[in-house]
C-alpha cells in the first residue's frame, strides 16, 4: 500500500534541499559560537539504560525561521533536548505545535498524511495518538491544507532527524490558526490527558512548540517587547502572558504554540521556564533597523 507522504514545502529556501548540504547547514547552528551553543553537533548517543532513564515527557520552544537565522537559536533547545531527552530514550513522539502562517484549512489541525518526506527521509506520523487526541478535543480537526504550506513544524524535523539517524522517531503535528487563550487551553488540555492516559503511560514524548517573537521593529524595541513576554513565559503565568502579547502588541507569530507548551508544562508540573538564549534576525544580518525576535526556552 502506498503511503500519503506530505512532501517538504519549504526545502531549498528555509533549509538546503540536498541532504549532504542540510547536514552541513544544521552542524553550523550547533557549532556557531556567536547565537549558538558552539558545540559540534551531537551524536546518536543513546545506549540501554542502567536507570531511570528521566523526565517522560519535555517541553521546550523553537523558532521557526529560515536556518541561516534561527537555527543557531533552535540549536540551543535541542542541544538540551537531546542531553535530556533525546539521548536516554530508544524511542519517543515528538509532539510538534506551530502557526497557521497560510490562513488556510481548519482552525487547529492535525495532519491526516501517514509520512512527512524532507531531505533526511521519512518520518512516521503518530495516527493512533493523533485520533485520540481529536477525540479528546472540542476544537482539534484533521486537514491536509492546513499543513500543505506551513513551514513552522516543517523546520523543525531535521534537527530530529539529525540527532536520531539510527533509531529515528515519530511525531503529531499541530497546526494552530486559532490561538487564543480558550483554544490554547483546550488543546494543551487535551494533550495532557492522552499523554496520561493508560494507552500511552509507557511512552515519552518531546513537545515543541514554534514560534518567533517581534516582527519588523529595530532591535532595541524588539528586544525589550520580547523580554517582557519572555518574563511571562518563564513564570509560567498564562494569563499575564496574554495580557502583555496584547498590550504590548507583540507580533509573536505562535502565540497560541507558545501558550500550550507553557499551559501542558504547568500540568505536568513543571515550575518554570528557562531561557536557553535570545537573539534576533539583527545579530546575523548587521541589519538592526527592521529585526525579528527569536528565543529558546526549556520547561522544567
Amino acid at each position: 500500500m502506498n503511503s500519503n507522504v506530505r512532501p517538504p514545502a519549504v526545502a531549498g529556501s528555509f533549509y538546503p534541499a540536498s541532504k549532504d548540504r542540510l547536514l552541513g547547514e544544521i552542524r553550523r547552528c550547533f557549532q556557531d559560537k556567536i547565537i549558538g551553543p558552539g558545540i559540534s553537533i551531537p551524536g546518536n548517543s543513546w545506549r540501554p539504560q542502567t536507570e531511570k532513564p528521566g523526565n517522560r515527557i519535555e517541553c521546550f520552544i523553537v523558532p521557526h525561521a529560515g536556518y541561516a537565522y534561527s537555527g543557531p537559536v533552535a540549536a540551543h533547545s535541542y542541544a538540551l533536548a537531546n542531553q535530556n531527552f533525546i539521548s536516554k530514550h530508544e524511542s519517543f513522539v515528538a509532539i510538534i505545535l506551530g502557526p497557521n502562517h497560510q490562513g488556510v484549512g481548519s482552525g487547529i489541525a492535525l495532519s491526516p498524511s501517514d509520512e512527512w518526506e524532507t531531505p533526511l527521509g521519512k518520518v512516521n506520523v503518530e495516527k493512533l495518538l493523533s485520533k485520540e487526541i481529536t477525540e479528546t478535543s472540542e476544537i482539534i480537526d484533521v486537514n491536509s491544507l492546513s499543513h500543505l504550506y506551513e513551514h513552522s513544524i516543517e523546520v523543525q524535523l531535521p534537527f530530529l532527524q539529525a540527532l536520531t539517524s539510527v533509531r529515528g522517531f515519530s511525531f503529531v503535528p499541530i497546526c494552530l490558526m486559532l490561538q487564543d487563550r480558550h483554544s490554547s487551553k483546550d488543546v494543551a488540555e487535551a494533550l495532557f490527558k492522552v499523554t496520561q492516559s493508560e494507552n500511552h503511560a509507557s511512552e515519552s514524548f518531546l513537545v515543541l512548540g514554534s514560534s518567533d517573537l517581534t516582527h519588523y521593529e529595530p532591535q532595541s524595541k524588539a528586544s525589550a517587547q520580547d523580554k517582557k513576554l519572555i518574563d511571562r513565559i518563564e513564570a509560567l503565568d498564562l494569563p499575564s502572558y496574554y495580557t502583555t502579547l496584547e498590550r504590548n502588541h507583540i507580533t509573536a507569530c505562535g502565540y497560541g504554540a507558545i501558550a500550550v507548551v507553557m499551559e501542558l508544562s504547568r500540568m505536568l508540573g513543571k515550575k518554570k521556564g528557562t531561557l536557553l538564549k535570545y537573539a534576533t534576525s539583527g545579530d546575523v544580518t548587521g541589519d538592526t533597523s527592521s529585526v525579528v525576535g527569536y528565543s529558546a526556552v526549556h520547561f522544567s
